[in-house]
């Protein structure tokens, strides 16, 4: 079965937007495991403008299953992982005035960053992962640099299923078959949903592990967390 990883930067969205406390960080990541997610992630950004970094150790004692880490290896998180050590740091190429993530990183011409970054973290034990877009080159580029998965960039995919192209499921279905073969292990996310996420399961051999934060959050709105994350897991079998 493949894994779910809440990721609940959205809750810190919410709390943030009020300035206080509510709704709650640590206990919306204890509430997501009890309801049968299988990770927590969380991606803070130097701005702090949803999961601060005081939210990282906050939750380091209480996250039980899977604790992923996403961001931009700047040195500030560089450090915080390394003092944290999660279960696995996804690394993501987003600039600071991103609103959200939108591209993998170019794994040929960051090689050697990427050599170094991935290195360190694995030296401490945290298990690697690299946000990559669905292009065989950049599968293969990913296999040099040393990380333990990749994280396959699914917004074309998501979107493009909304207009009715299955078809858009071919380069993730691809890679994915190319990144086994080499060895790595494969995880996915962005904008995948309930409506998208058992035809890409389906179609992706070996799929481990997908993070979903933004769509989960807002099903959620209407139909309650504990009953979307069991619909999750259902699709997700």
């Amino acid at each position: 079965m493949t894994k779910l990883s809440v990721n609940i930067n959205k809750i810190a969205t919410l709390r943030n937007s009020r300035g206080g406390d509510v709704p709650n960080v640590v206990q919306f990541a204890k509430d997501v495991q009890e309801f049968g997610a299988q990770g927590v992630t969380i991606h803070p950004r130097p701005d702090e403008r949803h999961i601060r970094y005081q939210d990282v150790y906050d939750l380091k004692p209480v996250v039980y299953t899977e604790y992923n880490i996403e961001g931009n290896p700047i040195k500030q998180f560089v450090d915080m992982v390394l003092e944290v050590k999660p279960t696995q740091v996804t690394l993501v190429p987003d600039a600071e005035d991103a609103i959200t993530s939108n591209a993998g990183w170019d794994t040929l011409k960051h090689k050697d960053f990427l050599v170094d970054v991935i290195a360190e973290f694995q030296r401490n034990g945290i298990r690697t992962s690299i946000f990559v877009d669905p292009v065989m080159a950049q599968i293969e580029g990913a296999k040099a640099t040393g990380t333990d998965r990749i994280e396959l960039y699914t917004e074309a995919y998501a979107h493009q299923y909304t207009l009715g192209n299955k078809d858009a499921i071919k380069p993730y279905n691809e890679c994915a078959v190319l990144a086994h073969d080499l060895g790595l292990g494969i995880n996915a996310g962005h904008d995948l949903s309930l409506d998208n996420i058992k035809f890409f399961k389906d179609n992706i051999p070996g799929l481990l592990e997908v993070s979903i934060g933004h769509a989960l959050i807002s099903e959620s709105l209407y139909l309650g967390v504990e009953n979307v994350i069991q619909m999750y897991l259902q699709r997700l079998k």
